[in-house]
């Protein structure tokens, strides 16, 4: 669907002249397919059935009231299973489900051990599902566990690199507002990707300059800086002449009321060299260890174990030099 058909499309909805198309499923739909048709092919049949299953079991949930797995959801795991039945193809040489083992599957989870316990979660659906139509006699995954620790793992910013960032944001002239927005409002207020693209112009309060940030209970202060970025962001998104209420607006969304795509969103960084979700990541950090965690989880609207993760497992000897008393 072009530019064009969306754009109609939204106009003849919000209307009532016209009911949502089929697009996004559709889409889904050929995303799954390209999956499954990616899988090699004696091990592809079984690919085929689990992926029926989830989406009968999602037809289930919506009906139930309860919550039904997502598009997203649902091809993650169907990536997971191909890269498994290629793994189990090309260098184990098994063309069979039957003959997994545990062996292979602990061979598999060690090739990428970050994602080791997503990947099990998926598998240990698979499998079960697999023993329950007698495709396999044994659950090679049952048994398994993520070995993984359970503190936060991934890589910060140091403070020269934080204080590098903000002055591009705040000082350099050819920066996209779109960058610095998602930039300034990650480093300083720990704002998700997802967090910024929902943000729209009905959640600025421009008088006592803040900003609704997703699920945060209250609104969230703007320090000058802030603030100038997201007055930058708003008079790009004034110049595409657009009635789209988001305010980061780009050229595929301008015609219509959607938010930015997630692929989109995921990008913008590029230039700076760091994700967004490393530099929230460092400011979640450094205000979990700062302050009580707690308090973090309730400014954030976060629940209060996601913020226990970021607790740091040694004392920064940094902190404690003051105190430190001369050895004899």
């Amino acid at each position: 669907m072009g530019t064009l058909a969306r754009a109609l499309e939204t106009f003849f909805t919000m209307h009532g002249l016209a009911m949502v198309t089929d697009q996004a499923e559709r889409l889904a739909a050929g995303r799954r397919r390209h999956r499954i048709d990616a899988t090699p092919e004696d091990l592809r049949p079984a690919v085929q059935a689990f992926a029926d299953f989830m989406m009968h079991a999602r037809e289930r949930a919506r009906r139930a009231g309860t919550r039904p797995r997502s598009d997203a959801t649902v091809e993650a795991a169907l990536a997971i299973v191909r890269d498994l039945a290629w793994f189990l193809s090309g260098r184990r040489g098994k063309q069979d489900w039957a003959l997994a083992d545990v062996h292979d599957i602990e061979a598999f989870l060690t090739s990428q051990p970050k994602a080791r316990k997503h990947r099990l979660v998926v598998l240990g659906q698979f499998f079960r599902f697999a023993r329950s139509r007698k495709i396999v006699l044994v659950d090679p995954a049952r048994g398994l566990t993520s070995r993984g620790p359970s503190g936060f793992t991934g890589a910060t910013l140091t403070l020269d690199q934080q204080r590098v960032l903000f002055r591009r944001w705040t000082t350099a002239p050819n920066i996209h507002p779109h960058e610095a927005l998602l930039g300034v409002l990650a480093l300083l207020h720990g704002a998700s990707s997802r967090e910024v693209k929902m943000l729209q112009t009905d959640d600025l309060d421009l008088r006592a300059r803040t900003a609704r940030l997703g699920d945060r209970p209250h609104p969230v202060p703007l320090d000058p800086a802030s603030w100038t970025v997201v007055e930058r962001c708003l008079a790009h998104r004034e110049a595409q002449r657009t009635g789209n209420p988001h305010v980061m607006v780009t050229r595929q969304t301008k015609s219509g009321r959607g938010p930015a795509s997630t692929a989109y969103v995921s990008h913008v960084l590029d230039e700076c060299g760091f994700p967004p979700r490393m530099i929230r990541c460092t400011r979640l950090l450094d205000l979990v260890n700062t302050m009580d965690p707690k308090l973090v989880a309730a400014a954030f609207g976060m629940d209060p174990e996601a913020t226990m993760i970021y607790l740091a497992d040694h004392i920064d000897e940094t902190r404690l030099s003051q105190w430190e008393t001369p050895r004899t």
